[in-house]
């Protein structure tokens, strides 16, 4: 069968495009002889609006995009799956990008996006996640934001004037240090991360602070950052063991890098958390996965996916939402921290 389009059902009407759109959606009154026309002609040719055609009537594609830097990293599919569900009980479906940490790709999905025509975006990762984001980056996005409106996720682009939902994962990091405080630690170390990303930088700092109030600092050779990667966790655990007077606890950037300190610490023959305790971050399913279960900090991450997918509905439909939600991490006390030995 011949598909059909909502311009043929206009030319055998002898009505205009807007007129037929004006019957489909019910959006304007249609004399009753020419609606039952339209009508009569949909039915014949059992005519159901597509995408596209749904994009030409109403100016919209039900359709929504996330992008993200790292869909193997199961913080990134947890804030997905919140927001999928959101999503689908508000009528939309998604675009998933993965850019695999490329700002090419990156760019190359904006102009896609921009192409398919997709009603709001969220942005996870990448470059707003950088400390300092090359200005022509930010203004790739700021460009795209004056086209369709877009959410970005525990992320920021200076004077970008977007909408924010972000958990406080400085509260979260100071959470962590001030757990591993109360155990007696007085020895800590930092592993993971990247010193150009703000998401790593706020919880190296949030972390000092929180030691200087107690008359305590994690000197430059026990901040190991890295990436965010088991095997990274693993390769910087290894190099904190391997030195004389290693620390009684180690706090990571995120669940996959503590996962990796779990790894390396049991391989030097210590136990955990008896000889070491290893904190972690965003509670992933991982962390109820490894053997001690891994002590963590919460970022709600199926909030912030319900959240931003509540904010971009919003901004779709011409409303005002709260410019910044911050979201409230928890601690979440399991097997791998302890009290300091005696």
């Amino acid at each position: 069968m011949t598909s059909i389009t909502i311009y043929d059902i206009a030319k055998e009407a002898n009505v205009s495009v807007s007129t037929v759109s004006r019957v489909l959606n019910d959006t304007a009154p249609v004399r009753a002889s020419t609606r039952e026309k339209i009508m009569s002609i949909i039915e014949k040719h059992q005519f159901q609006p597509n995408a596209q055609a749904r994009s030409l009537i109403k100016k919209e594609t039900g359709t929504i995009a996330i992008i993200l830097p790292d869909i193997t990293n199961p913080f990134f599919p947890e804030v997905f799956w919140g927001a999928e569900n959101e999503a689908r009980g508000l009528g939309y479906t998604f675009f998933l990008c993965n850019t695999a940490g490329d700002y090419n790709r990156e760019s190359e999905y904006l102009s896609i996006l921009r192409e398919k025509r997709v009603d709001g975006i969220i942005f996870l990762g990448g470059r707003i996640n950088l400390q300092v984001c090359p200005d022509n980056m930010a203004q790739e996005l700021m460009d795209m934001s004056r086209h369709m409106p877009i959410v970005l996720v525990n992320g920021n682009i200076a004077k970008g004037g977007f909408h924010r939902v972000y958990t406080d994962e400085g509260a979260g990091a100071a959470m962590a240090a001030e757990h591993l405080l109360e155990l007696g630690h007085r020895e800590i170390a930092f592993v993971g991360g990247l010193k150009e990303l703000s998401t790593t930088m706020v919880k190296v700092k949030a972390v000092q602070k929180k030691l200087r109030e107690h008359g305590l600092e994690i000197p430059k050779e026990r901040q190991l950052l890295g990436s965010f990667s088991i095997e990274d966790g693993k390769r910087e655990m290894s190099k904190l063991l391997d030195r004389d007077n290693p620390p009684t606890a180690v706090i990571c950037v995120n669940d996959n890098t503590a996962i990796g300190a779990i790894k390396s610490t049991i391989e030097h023959g210590l136990s955990i958390p008896k000889d070491i305790s290893i904190i972690g971050f965003d509670d992933t399913p991982l962390a109820t996965a490894v053997i001690p279960e891994l002590t963590t900090i919460s970022q709600n991450t199926y909030q912030l996916g319900k959240q931003a997918v509540d904010v971009l509905h919003d901004l779709i439909n011409q409303g005002k939402p709260k410019k910044q939600i911050i979201l409230q991490p928890e601690l979440i006390v399991r097997q791998s921290t302890g009290p300091v030995a005696k």
